[in-house]
């Protein structure tokens, strides 16, 4: 039979990883119509598609190790590729001190029309000296509207043009699950903008943008996510212009790489209408799919407002309550119900949760839903589900939710953990070893634009359980390398429900490789993070060549 077969393209001398077991290995493969239809040996392979015509394109690995290609479970394309050439990106290392900041406001905003705004994102308070208070913000503006969105995309930082543009004045109250900060012993707003108060002010600076705005934007993302070994990605919280901008891609031969989409709950008629049309989890295509929809449940740890049971410590914010102990944002019954009916719609259903109390707290709504209904593939997710304290793994286990990790946290943002949580706590966070040794599916994944999207930092993590810095999250949640990689292939594909097209490299399966420049079983661990992707090969497409040797 395969000898009828066209073979586009075959990838030989190789030791390609097929994540079936650890050491599992090929030398090469054939690929058809965007799926492996045979693995062997170089010589095999060969011999299958010699005399072809049209003849076959070759793709000679030089002895690289390949794995299936790589899925982040859980990013954010959308919201970098519509902010490139809008926004500042302050993660650029131009600033470093809260002066900084502000003379780069001032040069940005001068001469410029009395309504033109500054945004910027990817603000990490800890590296650029604090917050500006609303004050400096409008003297640095001169009375422009400026906010400036932290890197965890919970808060920001507003001035008082801004705050007027989306009617926070002084006696506005606090939008449900959302914080307008105020001046201590007032009701004077601060600037401070915790949660739904924060995407109140991005919805309303966003409203205008176009489908094609994010078009753009995304071609930029997706290249650097294919440089990553990246070739499935799930957009969290995706919004209508980006679902229309990746249909645009589609039809125009643009989208190199397989996007999964998850309906943001941000948006409460889009959710409604999704859900009304009757589409479910898996409609789509192999290159743009529905995975589910999503909400948020808390905020971040690290900028203080995750939920937990005991209260935070370090410095505390600015007007931060003593014993501070975070924010839970759904109100259990509301949520309860919506859970219901989306399973009932047939979605997968995620929520984001970061604090032991806001994950307790999902998968109590998650528990009673599942008690009420039989909903024997319902792959409920919680997204980020950083602390899993030995009660929060029982409840995983028990009900078969997935732990969808935030490892890029531990990467990234690690040291701000830390800090806010103490050394001792971090056990209980991303604790993979206890997860897989319970029979937990924990995928791990970036939340990019708020960490790196690069997969191999994240797993350096998981593995040597240090932050980029080098501080130690505790060693005894270390896992193996082969493990991490599981975690961005194996568990990412499963939840996504697509197991029987990604995650691993068999016959049937997607021809989607990734060749990298060293062996990471075999290197020292801690050398992890400097693998390098040098092809990413998707349904057989070489969609990036970091050597230019296959172009």
């Amino acid at each position: 039979m395969l000898d009828l077969v066209p073979i586009d393209t075959v990838i030989v001398n190789g030791r390609l990883f097929t994540m079936d077991a650890p050491g599992h290995m090929v030398e090469a493969l054939a690929i058809a119509g965007g799926r492996i239809i045979a693995m062997g040996s170089t010589a095999e392979i060969l011999a299958l598609s010699n005399g072809r015509s049209p003849a076959p394109r070759i793709i000679d690995a030089g002895g690289r190790v390949g794995l299936p290609g790589l899925i982040d479970s859980h990013c954010h394309p959308d919201m970098s590729g519509v902010r490139i050439g809008r926004w500042h990106d302050f993660s650029d290392g131009v600033t470093s001190s809260r002066d900084a900041v502000l003379d780069l406001i001032r040069r940005e905003l001068e001469g410029k029309p009395a309504g033109q705004w500054f945004l910027g994102y990817r603000y990490d308070d800890t590296r650029e000296g604090g917050y500006p208070s609303r004050e400096e913000l409008d003297a640095a503006s001169g009375g422009r509207p400026v906010f400036l969105y932290r890197r965890c995309s919970q808060m920001g930082v507003a001035n008082s043009a801004a705050l007027a543009e989306v009617g926070f004045a002084d006696k506005s109250p606090d939008p449900p699950f959302g914080g307008i900060g105020r001046i201590a012993g007032s009701r004077e707003p601060s600037g401070m903008l915790f949660a739904r108060a924060a995407h109140i002010l991005i919805e309303h600076v966003q409203a205008s943008y176009t489908p094609d705005d994010f078009r753009q934007g995304l071609i930029r993302v997706f290249d650097e996510y294919l440089s990553f070994g990246l070739s499935s990605i799930h957009n969290s919280l995706v919004q209508t212009q980006a679902i229309r901008a990746c249909q645009d891609m589609r039809d125009r031969g643009e989208l190199n790489l397989r996007v999964g989409l998850m309906i943001t709950g941000r948006d409460e008629e889009l959710m409604a209408a999704v859900l009304r049309s009757g589409l479910r989890s898996g409609f789509g295509d192999e290159w743009l799919r529905l995975v589910g929809v999503e909400w948020v449940g808390d905020g971040s740890t690290s900028g203080r407002t995750a939920a937990y049971t005991t209260p935070y410590v370090g410095t505390p914010l600015a007007g931060e309550p003593a014993e501070y102990r975070g924010t839970l944002l759904l109100d259990p019954m509301v949520h309860r119900r919506r859970v219901k009916d989306a399973l009932d719609h047939g979605m997968i259903v995620c929520t984001d949760a970061m604090g032991d109390a806001a994950i307790a707290q999902i998968i109590e709504i998650f528990e009673s839903v599942l008690k009420d209904g039989a909903y024997p593939d319902h792959r409920l997710r919680i997204e980020h589900c950083c602390a899993v304290t030995p009660p929060n793994l029982a409840g995983l286990l028990r009900n078969g939710i997935i732990c969808s990790s935030a490892a890029g946290f531990a990467w990234d943002l690690g040291d701000a953990h830390i800090a806010n949580r103490g050394a001792a706590a971090m056990v209980d966070f991303w604790p993979h070893r206890a997860m897989i040794d319970a029979g937990v599916v924990a995928p791990a994944h970036s939340d990019a634009p708020v960490c790196t999207a690069n997969p191999f930092c994240a797993m350096s993590s998981l593995v040597n359980r240090r932050t980029r810095s080098g501080q130690s999250l505790g060693p005894s949640q270390g896992i193996s390398v082969y493990e991490a990689v599981q975690a961005y292939t194996v568990h990412a594909a499963y939840a996504g429900r697509e197991e029987n097209l990604k995650g691993r490299l068999r016959p049937g399966m997607l021809g989607d490789v990734v060749l990298l420049d060293r062996d990471p079983f075999a290197e020292p661990k801690e050398a992890l993070h400097e693998t390098r992707v040098d092809a990413t090969i998707v349904g057989g497409a070489v969609k990036f060549d970091r050597l230019g040797a296959w172009a």
